[in-house]
């Protein structure tokens, strides 16, 4: 419907304000009713449409952009908020993710909008695994980026069989999609940047299809503007060490997550950067010189070439090498350690690309179809 007939028709569901914005737009699909709208002041910041933190002000049932109606809150990040919204004009429930209103959150949603919109460009068939980006847009201020809704995260489906942990099976299903994720958006030159549990959905909760979201963190190999990037427990030495960083920081988060699908927990849960890196030491060793030579904060953690620490915040001393992957994980095959192994390596020129690791022996054998039913592989065997 033309803005006009709306005024026409339903001005009195609208603010003074919308009825002057409402005339920005070509097509409206939704305006929602009196009861549901904010209340605008012209003495505030963003007109009252934001609270102190720069994050829109939700109104259940109100609209965003004239089109979409707002459901409920999905959840918030420091990048600002996702909500579950009703697209009007296409009929269907979609995610809408609402930037916080702020210089420096607009200009990593803009990568963001540019990495989505490449993804979507070169996977027209939805093979590649990864959320598919619906529209884009500004509204009152705030970057806009609707997506496909989909199910719940892998941390959520842990915490629905009691953290205790996945099969083989199911653990290496998911491994295999993730890798033809990061195999994909290597090609493209473009680095993840946070992956984790959280930021891997289930497309259906019966079965074992799974998609990469969140680029908000993400980069383009020859555009990177943070240093200091990823969750901790997923977070690759070099970026801690102050190393530049590449596509092989993702395949260290995978390693992470595989374990933590494997046992229900982190394998490395640091408190803080210093036991994180303590925590690694423990089990791979010290880093070799080789990767020392080009790391900017090596002074964090060493001094005159020895570890600073070997305590962690709860008091407990870690020495480095002191436990396997193997005795760590407990009952886990050889093809499976030797993997992870892989994904371990503190130097990033040789740790484990995406390719290599599709044609790795551990992906290869039993490979279990996707399409089958969670519940006949959620626990381990």
């Amino acid at each position: 419907m033309k803005p006009t007939r709306v005024l026409m028709i339903a001005k009195n569901n609208l603010t003074d304000y919308e009825q002057g914005e409402i005339l920005k737009y070509s097509e409206i699909y939704f305006v929602g009713t009196i009861e549901n709208k904010l209340n605008i002041r012209a003495d505030m910041e963003n007109y009252g449409f934001d609270d102190k933190y720069a994050d829109y002000l939700l109104v259940k049932n109100d609209h965003i952009a004239y089109r979409y109606e707002i459901l409920g809150l999905l959840g918030k990040g420091s990048f600002g908020q996702v909500c579950e919204c009703y697209d009007h004009k296409n009929k269907e429930k979609i995610a809408l993710k609402i930037i916080k209103n702020k210089p420096k959150f607009h200009q990593q949603a803009t990568i963001e909008a540019k990495i989505l919109h490449k993804l979507r460009e070169r996977d027209p068939d939805d093979s590649k695994n990864i959320i598919k980006m619906k529209n884009y847009f500004s509204f009152r201020n705030h970057i806009c980026i609707t997506f496909e809704l989909i199910s719940i995260n892998l941390y959520e489906f842990l915490r629905l069989n009691s953290f205790k942990g996945l099969s083989i099976p199911l653990i290496k299903c998911i491994a295999c999609q993730l890798l033809n994720s990061l195999s994909f958006l290597k090609t493209l030159q473009i680095i993840h940047c946070d992956l984790k549990p959280e930021n891997i959905l289930l497309t259906n909760p019966q079965k074992a299809n799974i998609k990469l979201i969140d680029f908000g963190s993400s980069c383009f190999i020859t555009e990177k503007l943070h240093t200091y990037i990823q969750s901790r427990y997923y977070r690759a030495p070099e970026i801690m060490l102050g190393i530049p960083y590449t596509p092989a920081i993702d395949m260290w988060s995978l390693g992470c997550i595989l374990t933590e699908l494997y046992t229900g927990q982190p394998l490395w849960p640091g408190d803080t950067e210093k036991d994180q890196f303590l925590h690694i030491v423990s089990y791979l060793g010290l880093p070799p010189e080789e990767i020392m030579i080009n790391a900017c904060r090596k002074n964090v953690f060493f001094e005159n070439g020895k570890l600073k620490y070997s305590q962690l915040n709860n008091g407990k001393v870690l020495t480095p090498g002191m436990i396997s992957l193997r005795e760590g994980l407990k009952n886990v095959d050889e093809d499976f350690i030797d993997f992870l192994g892989r994904c371990f390596e503190w130097n990033p020129e040789k740790r484990i690309s995406p390719s290599e690791a599709l044609s790795h022996p551990w992906t290869q054998i039993h490979k279990p179809s996707k399409s089958s039913s969670l519940d006949k592989r959620l626990k381990k065997k």
